[in-house]
């Protein structure tokens, strides 16, 4: 038995409504698209990323139960510049975004090991499309 083409119209409408609700839904970090390999000039950023920040920010900048994901359209460049990076690891920061509390400043991590972050952190959001 096959459906009527009224029905199957009816089934494709919501299926699409369903899947552009979903795309619209900014509530949720977007996971890198693809889980593509990192290039290899990114690869000392991720490993600092990994040592230094991912307790808090979450695998990949994702996000965990104790500080915001990176990989959010809040972060990007154009609202959260690489200075702010910089800033928020040399001195913390008062939380405005997000309500996971301040965040402290990093003593173990140096303006340089940011400056190799960064890039890491700006490839992530690429690949979720957020720039």
């Amino acid at each position: 038995m096959t459906a009527s083409p009224q029905r199957r119209l009816h089934i494709l409408v919501w299926t699409i409504a369903l899947v552009a609700f979903a795309a619209c839904d900014s509530s949720q970090p977007k996971p890198a698209a693809g889980g593509g390999t990192v290039p290899s000039e990114l690869q000392a950023g991720e490993a600092k990323f990994n040592a230094n920040c991912s307790a808090c920010h979450g695998p990949q900048g994702t996000g965990t139960q104790q500080g915001p994901p990176l990989v959010h359209k809040i972060y990007e460049p154009n609202h959260h510049g690489d200075a702010a990076f910089q800033r928020a690891a040399a001195f913390g920061v008062k939380a405005h975004h997000w309500e996971f509390g301040n965040m402290p400043k990093i003593e173990s991590v140096t303006s340089a090991d940011v400056d190799q972050i960064i890039p890491y952190v700006r490839w992530l959001q690429r690949q979720a499309g957020i720039f």
